[in-house]
């Protein structure tokens, strides 16, 4: 009960773009075509997973022993950064038609602070290691669903008029607003499942 409730909490109540404002940069990028999109969230769960695996053993057997928390973002910044070349080769190989359509937007994951982000707050959280790998898979789940939503909208945006102040950006960022809005109507849910099931 206690992973179902990281589950649906990541996903909905504290999404990851929508309610903490990480990964900001990727969302806004990606999201002119759900195709584009789904190849984005498909990399990004497959790196934020596995980046946290390998962060958290870094953080536990080298990073605690020897006292060096201090290092942390350094030496997560550095496993995210050859996670996501690894990635890059991988799909060059598997898919090179997903390769192309991500284009320079592959290399953002790197740079993705929400993929950092939780590398970092799995350690604060003090998540065993499953725990943060369901917390990171659910993190990544959030992730595609509020890009997934937001390419569907922009898709639907891009065959009306908008009046001319508002093209652009302007209502990229007021959809993104009245979205994160939206998903705030989830709160206080993963309050309720934990009254429902007695979890502290």
């Amino acid at each position: 009960m206690e992973y179902l409730l990281i589950f649906i909490s990541a996903i909905f109540v504290n999404n990851i773009v929508l309610s903490q404002f990480l990964g900001i940069c990727p969302f806004l990028g990606v999201s002119q075509k759900i195709s584009t999109s789904l190849g984005m969230g498909a990399a990004v769960a497959f790196v934020l997973t596995l980046s946290t695996i390998v962060t958290y053993l870094v953080q536990i057997y080298v990073l605690n022993p020897m006292g060096l928390q201090y290092l942390q973002t350094i030496a997560f910044i550095l496993v995210i950064a050859a996670l996501v070349q690894m990635v890059e080769i991988i799909l060059k190989k598997v898919s090179p038609s997903l390769y192309q359509a991500l284009g320079i937007y592959l290399p953002l994951i790197t740079t993705n602070c929400a993929v950092l982000g939780v590398a970092i707050l799995v350690i604060q959280k003090e998540y065993s290691l499953i725990q943060s790998v369901v917390y990171a898979f659910s993190t990544a789940v959030g992730f595609a669903v509020a890009l997934i939503i937001f390419a569907g909208i922009r898709e639907q945006l891009a065959m009306v008029s908008i009046p001319k102040g508002m093209r652009g950006m302007a209502i990229v960022l007021v959809t993104a607003g009245l979205l994160s809005l939206a998903f705030m109507g989830f709160s206080g849910v993963d309050g309720g499942l934990k009254a429902l099931f007695g979890l502290n």
